[in-house]
């Protein structure tokens, strides 16, 4: 079973810092007293992470990590819309990250586009929110699906 969990700036964070531990070596931050994480488990077990934080009028994403035994399940796919979709329901103007530059595929599926200059690495991306879309069906390219929604 997939479960996730949010946990607010104070909690306890000794869950997800397990998991950022694991995939990005480091633990707590600067950032972990402003920053909103969710934890998403499989069979009760932690297995992706990342976290949201508001800064100079934007939210910021950042620290996906899916721990590699749990990888290929679409786990920082799921980590990644609930990111968004916390972003959404606060009535964020913009959503912004900073990736390596072989991750920008990933973020670029649910809408995010660079925003810095080409040659950099870090890549900065970001999406507007008001075009933030967490409809799966309305980016598939299956024509005949019996989900897809006619109109």
């Amino acid at each position: 079973m997939i479960q996730g969990k949010w946990f607010s700036p104070g909690d306890d964070l000794s869950s997800v810092l397990s998991v950022r531990e694991a995939v990005l070596g480091f633990g707590t931050d600067s950032l972990d007293p402003e920053s909103w994480n969710v934890l998403v488990f499989e069979d009760s077990i932690p297995a992706a992470t990342g976290r949201i934080w508001w800064k100079d009028g934007s939210f910021w994403l950042g620290d996906i990590a899916v721990v590699e035994s749990r990888r290929g399940r679409h786990l920082g796919d799921l980590v990644l819309r609930l990111l968004l979709y916390k972003a959404q329901s606060h009535s964020a103007r913009e959503v912004r990250l900073r990736c390596p530059r072989d991750l920008t595929g990933f973020f670029s599926r649910l809408g995010l586009r660079e925003d810095a200059s080409p040659e950099s690495d870090p890549v900065e991306m970001m999406i507007p929110g008001e075009q933030i879309d967490l409809d799966t069906c309305s980016r598939c390219p299956k024509k005949n699906c019996p989900n897809r929604q006619p109109g």
